[in-house]
């Protein structure tokens, strides 16, 4: 089981995860109901994450994450290292959490 995604917004994670699962990939969302933990944990710790079951499908469902994220705003990317930091940080985040620096485009 690997992770895939995770954000923010419900709403979006749930929407690829009906995606996935159209495409015959099985997953699952973490943290669904994590916010309740919100001010007592990181807010990114209790995110909505998703994941997809079976590992021999995670190429596959990379791809279609990207282009399902795509159409709908969502920047899709590779992880990514900052450069001030080393700190390794997913795709979606714009900024190192540590020590705030932006992602060299």
């Amino acid at each position: 089981m690997k992770k895939i995604y995770s954000s923010q917004l419900l709403p979006m994670v749930g929407h690829l995860r009906n995606v996935l699962e159209a495409h015959g990939i099985e997953c699952l969302v973490k943290n669904e109901f994590g916010s309740s933990g919100m001010g007592e944990l990181p807010p990114i710790e209790v995110w909505p994450e998703l994941w997809v079951l079976d590992d021999r499908q995670f190429d596959e469902a990379v791809s279609i994450v990207s282009v399902a994220a795509l159409d709908n705003g969502v920047t899709a990317t590779q992880r990514w290292t900052c450069n001030n930091c080393g700190e390794q940080l997913e795709g979606q985040f714009t900024d190192c959490w540590k020590c705030g620096r932006s992602r060299p485009d």
